[in-house]
């Protein structure tokens, strides 16, 4: 097992590697839009927030995300609907686009894949969890 201070110093350079990362949190719930971009800002990354896919593509051109999370249940314009629009278009269709449902059913993980989204949370989610996505899916290409 790593000493106390090996494992502070693992989470030190975790939190460096996400520094500069643009992430896009695209959800109507103001209490997960805050969340996940205290969760984000906390690990150095620049966060951008929308309530819905309309406000999140009108933003997207603006900032260039490194990696979206986008809520599938929306007004307007879901999540399914937003990732296929993002996805569609050749300058953002390599950015990782994370689904963020409550439901945790493999319908609504395989429309995902269909529209192209490259990974599915479930809400609610963990710091861990949301820092990890954004690890595993932003940092190979930032």
């Amino acid at each position: 097992m790593p000493s106390r201070p090996a494992i502070l110093a693992e989470k030190r350079v975790d939190n460096d590697t996400l520094k500069g990362v643009k992430v896009m949190v695209i959800d109507d719930s103001n209490t997960i839009r805050r969340s996940a971009e205290i969760f984000l800002n906390q690990a150095g990354c620049e966060v951008i927030l929308a309530q819905d896919g309309f406000d999140a593509l009108s933003k997207i051109t603006d900032h260039e995300p490194h990696v979206v999370f986008v809520d599938i249940m929306m007004p307007r314009l879901d999540g399914y609907q937003t990732c296929s629009l993002i996805k569609r278009n050749a300058k953002y269709r390599s950015t990782p686009v994370i689904m963020l449902s409550s439901k945790d059913g493999l319908f609504d993980r395989a429309r995902g894949r269909m529209v192209g989204s490259d990974e599915y949370l479930t809400k609610p989610f963990t710091k861990d969890t949301l820092l990890t996505a954004v690890r595993e899916h932003a940092c190979s290409g930032v």
